[in-house]
């Protein structure tokens, strides 16, 4: 994961994810493909922007137009790296590739900002 960090307005943004995912046999590595990286999409949104707000017991944010989704503009290059075990049964994909999204940005935002 790559980040691109502005420490004068305190914020950062999301350049590149690679996302090795192994999930047993591969059937259709296109499917999967499109699978993982639909799965990181909203990872990312989840992560860093998408979040509902409250006060008093009630929604701050109840419409969509308030509530800010990731959009075509706001994802960064992204490489899918499958990793196919013939040797197990395949399990298929499902959304656990959205898992190690969040954990990464961490991760990649604490080694960033170590050396600053």
């Amino acid at each position: 994961m790559k980040l691109e960090i502005d420490e004068r307005a305190k914020t950062f943004k999301v350049l590149n994810v690679c996302e090795a995912y192994e999930c047993g046999a591969i059937q259709n590595p296109v499917n999967l493909k499109a699978q993982v990286e639909g799965c990181i999409i909203p990872g990312l949104g989840g992560a860093l922007r998408e979040e509902m707000r409250f006060k008093d017991g009630k929604v701050l944010n109840p419409r969509f137009s308030q509530y800010h989704v990731s959009r075509f503009r706001d994802v960064p290059e992204i490489e899918t790296v499958l990793v196919n075990r013939p040797d197990l049964p395949s399990e298929g994909a499902g959304e656990t590739p959205i898992i190690g999204i969040a954990p990464a940005i961490a991760n990649a935002l604490f080694n960033a900002t170590q050396t600053l």
